[in-house]
């Protein structure tokens, strides 16, 4: 592992404002960057908001307002959102920030300078949504984008590209030898079948049919294309080619950075294609994993603002807490796979995960001490072979949940905790402590409640980066002390002795699945 990491969403495209899709992503790339702190990574997390191009200007016009107004509106929206979830980014990148502007401008001189972006007059088909040219084969005899599938319009105007065929070899031969730079390994396969292998063509990087957008300094008619503005965002948020380049140090040229972007499956081609070639232009290194994760339907329904069909995480953050949303988005689905939100699984994996089995583990447990101790943590002693079990297991789990989620598997990784906390609720029907304390085993049923408040504990905080709330209620219930309230704690088996207990409140009410599911699935009506 490094010892620095840099995390990044896509600048999202605010032609209207935030749904669970854009929440999931920048969910988890939350809490990939909160692990990698927890775990002593000095760490940098970068979100933003993509605001040049013909569909802002159209919707704003539309909207009688001027473009800035309109990204001005929504960006804010975004960063309210962000703020409701409890996203902890560094920074909050926006394309209409000056300090982006120049950077963008003078990487497209520099490219220019160096002989590889040239004049030229483009024709072909043109997807206004997705702001991207495509050829005849590729939007096929029905003229559909392969993107979003929308009509495409034909489209003809001077324009300058960008020479892919120089780099494309040394491209390749970093994909080759880095079979993680393109993750799941899926998507290296289907970059290559599909834009690669057929011939790459020459990026177009400017449009004159509009204005919304980083004029070019040798050709102000011309302003920069969407893709070579948007993705510039990266380094022009750590001060790229700036009086102050400190972080652009810290987190892009040093070899001992892990530099992760996080994106959707739609834009993955820009971001593993042209976005590695642009920066071997301008003499950077490229990062080092782009993990392209999967899409949210709604009820087996494509999500999409221009069907109406999308879902505010707001009203839900506000009915059930933000921890049983960030927690249904990092646990129901595999990141990098396509998942489906639905009122149903929501519920099911609110009452599962939280309610029953972690909620209920940390109530039965507080009530049993505060019962049978006083409300004191026992000291644990003379261990038997069945608790010398549940602590291998514990270390093993700790093991295993760090190799996935450096491994960026966040799924896999939280799937080992819950494994723990299922162990741990079979443990308490398997010891009976009630039984042990009506026989007066007093030492049996001390180690019992030993153990069961250190797997809190290493779950708490294992699940911490996506249960952002829950860990200080779980300490302050149990009365954990401030030294132990690190990650380095959990290397220790049951230091707990000593805390003072008191009975909280239900961590996860259980959710009624008739009422909430009825409720939830008004939310998407609106």
């Amino acid at each position: 592992m490094k010892n620095k990491f840099y995390i990044t969403t896509p600048i999202y495209y605010p032609s209207a404002n935030a749904h669970i899709g854009h929440a999931y992503c920048t969910v988890m790339c939350d809490i990939l960057a909160r692990y990698k702190r927890m775990r002593g990574v000095e760490t940098y997390f970068l979100t933003g908001t993509d605001e040049h191009g013909e569909k802002i200007q159209k919707n704003a016009a539309l909207k009688g307002v001027t473009p800035q107004e309109f990204v001005d509106e929504i960006a804010g929206n975004f960063k309210n959102l962000w703020k409701a979830m409890k996203i902890s980014n560094d920074d909050f990148i926006r394309t209409t920030e000056e300090r982006h502007i120049k950077v963008v401008q003078d990487v497209f001189s520099k490219l220019y300078n160096n002989g590889d972006i040239y004049l030229g007059n483009y024709e072909g088909w043109y997807c206004t949504p997705c702001e991207s040219f495509w050829t005849d084969t590729q939007v096929g005899e029905e003229h559909l984008c392969p993107d979003c599938h929308r009509e495409v319009h034909r489209d003809k105007e001077e324009a300058y590209f960008f020479n892919t065929k120089k780099y494309l070899p040394e491209l390749l031969d970093i994909m080759e030898k880095n079979p993680k730079f393109i993750l799941p390994i899926s998507r290296k396969n289907e970059m290559f079948n599909t834009f690669i292998k057929p011939g790459l063509d020459d990026l177009c990087v400017s449009r004159t049919t509009f204005d919304w957008g980083v004029q070019i300094r040798e050709n102000p008619k011309h302003v920069i294309y969407v893709w070579m503005d948007a993705l510039t965002n990266y380094i022009s948020a750590l001060g790229y080619h700036s009086e102050n380049e400190e972080l652009y140090k810290k987190f892009w040229e040093d070899p001992d950075c892990e530099i992760v972007h996080v994106v959707g499956a739609d834009i993955s081609r820009f971001h593993v294609i042209y976005w590695p070639m642009f920066l071997l232009g301008i003499g950077a290194r490229v990062p080092d994993r782009v993990f392209v994760h999967g899409l949210l339907d709604l009820n087996g329904e494509k999500m999409s603002k221009s069907r109406g069909n999308v879902v505010s995480p707001l009203p839900l953050i506000e009915r059930y807490g933000v921890d049983a949303v960030r927690w249904f988005l990092a646990k129901e689905f595999s990141f990098g796979s396509d998942g489906r939100f639905s009122p149903e699984l929501f519920v099911e994996r609110t009452n599962m995960d939280l309610a029953n089995n972690f909620g209920n583990l940390v109530s039965r447990t507080s009530s049993m001490i505060v019962k049978y101790f006083d409300g004191v943590v026992p000291e644990l002693k003379n261990p038997n072979e069945k608790i010398k079990e549940i602590e291998h297991l514990t270390k093993k789990t700790i093991l295993a949940y760090e190799n996935y989620l450096d491994d960026l598997k966040v799924n896999e990784g939280f799937s080992e905790v819950i494994d723990l906390l299922n162990v741990a609720n079979k443990y308490i029907e398997e010891s009976q402590p009630w039984v042990l304390s009506k026989e007066g085993r007093v030492e049996e049923l001390g180690n019992v409640m030993a153990v069961l408040v250190n797997t809190i504990m290493v779950a708490a905080k294992l699940l911490s980066p996506a249960l952002v709330e829950t860990l200080d209620k779980v300490y302050d219930i149990f009365g954990i002390k401030e030294e132990l309230r690190n990650y380095e704690a959990l290397q220790k088996f049951c230091p707990y002795a000593g805390s003072n207990v008191t009975k909280g409140n239900a961590l996860f009410p259980r959710l009624d699945m008739n009422v909430e599911t009825e409720y939830i699935h008004s939310l998407s009506a609106k």
